[in-house]
């Protein structure tokens, strides 16, 4: 028998693994899982039972074009349908979109820290990350993201509001930035927390895309529409690069489930605006209380906030657990913790407010 193994790319040696956000524990002290920016809330109305409906044919393959969602997309966004693309959730097609524009040689800009899928679906293609620090309020640095773009830059994730800092960045330092970017250099807008946006100086990224060909924005139903389980996102961009993204898209990847559950989903968005409306008061309070216990709070328009703590991280993130809730540590660095229920967000406040402070 031989002893060799089969070669395999170079590029996936230390690839960093996805860290998810850390379930609660099962019939231990833990109740409440704040580490993955879930919804709190159950299926909106009409989605289960539409799921439930769609379930009776899952030995069918789904629509692969995704018909019915692809045209109540377009309805309610005001797109062309050739302006579409789905995918495996958000992440699934920014992977899609590397895949489309980025290889061995070509360089892929983004802030960091941000979304920690980046680096890994960024090294997957064989492509350079370039990773442009965040400014000392946790807010993308827009101007050096700028100075950074060479001649091998291909594509650049904007994540507004930022994952995990909350932070955004705003209509006229981003009309700014993307004023500076070469036009055959893709912009992504990652848009996953779009819902939670209060500040009305932040930009809807599809009105930026009307008017810029470079412009592709990424949204998610595993947030705001509590979609996580059924792994379903879209991006909206111009044809060529969503073509792209159709030609680059697993076949069948979105399930029928999904599918039939976003368009529910959409249907039942006046409910939803009213949960999120829910979660951005239960925001506002939680912000007002660190910051009344002396935490420093980056700004957040999202549905969590950041606890800048250093080497303190994984002591904290243990004394959440102990306390009933788990968080979102990045060891080194800080901890990110999803606003959720209130009796959830209450425990986290008692442990915030035991919790040394930095001297």
């Amino acid at each position: 028998m031989s002893e060799t193994s089969p070669k395999l790319r170079a590029e996936l040696e230390g690839i960093p693994t996805y860290k998810p956000g850390k379930p609660a524990a099962a019939g231990g002290p833990v109740a409440y899982k704040l580490s993955s920016n879930e919804n709190p809330y159950p299926p909106l109305p009409g989605v289960l039972e539409s799921v439930t409906a769609a379930a009776c044919d899952f030995n069918r393959y789904p629509d692969m074009a995704c018909t019915g969602l692809m045209n109540e997309l377009s309805d309610r966004f005001g797109v062309p349908l050739t302006h579409l693309a789905t995918g495996t959730g958000s992440v699934g097609v920014a992977q899609q979109l590397i895949q489309a524009t980025s290889g061995p040689g070509d360089e892929v800009i983004y802030a960091w820290r941000s979304f920690e899928a980046y680096p890994i679906i960024t090294q997957v293609s064989g492509a350079r990350s370039v990773q442009v620090p965040l400014t000392s309020e946790d807010v993308h640095d827009l101007d050096a993201m700028a100075d950074a773009i060479t001649d091998r830059t291909r594509l650049i994730f904007v994540c507004n509001p930022n994952n995990p800092t909350g932070t955004v960045v705003r209509r006229a330092e981003l009309e700014r930035f993307l004023d500076r970017v070469p036009g055959d250099v893709l912009v992504v807008l990652d848009e996953a927390y779009r819902e939670f946006i209060r500040d009305p100086e932040v930009p809807d990224g599809v009105e930026l895309y009307r008017q810029r060909p470079n412009v592709c924005v990424l949204r998610t139903f595993s947030k705001a529409y509590g979609l996580a389980g059924l792994r379903i996102g879209f991006a909206i961009a111009h044809e060529p690069v969503a073509a792209a993204l159709r030609k680059t898209a697993v076949p069948f990847g979105v399930s029928q489930l999904a599918q039939e559950a976003a368009i529910a989903s959409l249907r039942a968005e006046d409910e939803l605006l009213g949960r999120v409306g829910s979660l951005v008061c239960e925001r506002t309070r939680v912000v007002d209380a660190l910051r009344g216990q002396g935490w420093t709070v980056p700004e957040t328009q999202a549905n969590f906030v950041w606890l800048r703590l250093g080497e303190r991280t994984a002591a904290f993130a243990q004394a959440c657990e102990e306390h009933g809730v788990v968080v979102r540590p990045f060891p080194g660095e800080g901890v990110r913790v999803t606003v959720g229920e209130a009796e959830a967000n209450d425990i986290f406040l008692k442990v915030t407010e035991a919790f040394p402070k930095e001297r």
